[in-house]
């Protein structure tokens, strides 16, 4: 390294090192780059150095560390100021009257410097520096609340800094549309584009001080809680019941966001709270008791939640992952063992509990027509055979929220009633309303769904339940079924 540049003899890796240092002011990013460069790690650095992070529909994720292929403050720079080019281009002056919102998990990486909280401000004031007002969450919260933010304040588009239910080392940049959806193409090459025009850091891109004095910048927090709330609080069906409800419920959210929250939405529920796996309670970067933070993995991240459960006498286990958008649950059985449902299981099940409780509160039944129910073309397809049973509309979508989301918001549009959609990972959204979208996989208020189902009258879980609705094949044979009660 002569005169503070890179020297490796690979000439388009020297390029990609010597501008990286040009462009970033993170003190611990530079010392990290500089300290390979001088020992001649050529190997990590062309890992570093290699190939810029691909934007796509789900934004961006990798590892946090320094380079151009990973996330850092740099990257985190570069990639809003292209998304915020682009959001000009789609917007004009409208994005300077409506606005965006940024929200963050709190995954954290100190020998990079890099965190979502430090993310996330960068990329407000990358935004205030372009005049665009800013709802920036001031702590933590869920994924599902950032597009919720988007639809109900009518703003552009937002941002939410997680890698989701990723290792440890990661970290993520999610985007969403006007509509409270992820972007589809072309908007994810767009932003690419405009990503590739606006690497160098404008000038006021690295202040963040800006955010402590700015009036384009509000904190969405308080309003934004009260609504979601009280959004999902129109799917509670059996308020009476959930009050003298005795069903004992563990939740863990896996060193995550989503305690505080789950436990409002319970309240929000009239439910009992759950009891918490104290030692996954609390959110920490570190997710020391798991391998993974993924609700996926089943019994391995599960194991504190069902000791806990049979020392508390529950038989109900629910599991968040990270940023509190997808949902594992797992219920005790008769011989004592515990069943960890599938995402397909839970989409049957929970989809039909909809369904029900709809058909309970709409005694119209020529509105039926206009239901609609969706899934991913990777899932199971239950919910087009309950659709053939009771007459309503069944959508089947390419693999992803997105795709659901969007054509969740047409739908609406159209004035449909969209009740549910889910997909086999795990996640699943319903409840739509014509004035509150929120598109985003919900693992918050699917929780308090969970936990009011067992105590209504008829639970989607039982075994008749179960044995009638959760085998897809099965389902898919019956050629005349009878309507469900």
């Amino acid at each position: 390294m002569e005169n503070g540049l890179s020297s490796t003899g690979d000439s388009k890796l020297d390029q990609a090192i010597n501008q990286w240092l040009q462009f970033d002011k993170n003190p611990q990013t530079v010392a990290l780059v500089q300290g390979l460069v001088k020992d001649g790690a050529v190997g990590e650095l062309r890992r570093c150095f290699g190939s810029r992070m691909e934007f796509g529909t789900a934004g961006l994720r990798a590892a946090m560390g320094p380079g151009i292929s990973c996330m850092n403050d740099l990257t985190i720079i570069q990639t809003t100021q292209g998304f915020c080019k682009y959001l000009e281009h789609c917007f004009g002056e409208g994005l300077k009257e409506r606005g965006v919102v940024v929200g963050f998990d709190a995954r954290a990486h100190p020998p990079s410097g890099g965190s979502s909280k430090r993310f996330a401000s960068l990329a407000a004031a990358v935004f205030i520096g372009r005049g665009v007002p800013v709802h920036l969450f001031c702590d933590i919260t869920p994924t599902p609340f950032v597009p919720f933010t988007v639809s109900h304040l009518g703003l552009c588009a937002g941002v939410m800094v997680t890698a989701s239910h990723n290792p440890k080392q990661d970290n993520g940049y999610k985007v969403y549309w006007e509509n409270g959806a992820q972007i589809v193409p072309p908007h994810d090459k767009g932003i690419s584009v405009a990503i590739e025009a606006n690497l160098e850091p404008w000038p006021e891109s690295w202040d963040i001080t800006c955010l402590s004095h700015s009036p384009l910048l509000k904190d969405p927090s308080q309003n934004i809680h009260t609504e979601y709330y009280r959004t999902i609080q129109q799917h509670c069906h059996h308020r009476d019941i959930n009050k003298s409800s005795e069903v004992k419920i563990v939740h863990t959210s896996v060193h995550g966001v989503g305690h505080a929250f789950v436990q409002s939405a319970f309240k929000a529920f009239d439910l009992r709270p759950p009891y918490a796996v104290e030692e996954q309670k609390d959110p920490d970067p570190e997710f020391p008791t798991v391998k993974y933070p993924n609700p996926e993995e089943g019994e391995g991240v599960l194991t504190l939640s069902f000791a806990l459960a049979e020392r508390e006498g529950a038989t109900v286990v629910l599991a968040n992952d990270p940023d509190a958008d997808r949902l594992a649950v797992a219920e005790k059985q008769e011989g004592g063992q515990w069943r960890v449902f599938s995402g397909n299981e839970l989409g049957a099940l929970l989809g039909w509990w909809v369904y029900r409780c709809w058909k309970q509160t709409n005694p119209d039944q020529s509105t039926v027509k206009s239901v609609y129910m969706l899934s991913s073309t990777v899932s199971s397809k239950i919910l087009r055979a309950i659709a053939l049973k009771e007459g309503f509309h069944f959508e089947e979508t390419l693999t992803g929220f997105k795709w659901m989301g969007n054509r969740a918001r047409e739908l609406l549009d159209q004035n449909k009633i969209v009740l549910f959609a889910f997909e086999e990972a795990i996640a699943v959204k319903g409840g739509w309303s014509q004035t509150i979208l929120q598109v985003k996989k919900p693992g918050v208020e699917v929780l308090g769904w969970r936990g009011y189902t067992g105590s209504a009258g008829a639970d989607p879980y039982s075994s008749e339940s179960f044995s009638r609705l959760s085998d897809p094949e099965s389902v898919n044979r019956l050629s005349d079924p009878e309507p469900l009660q």
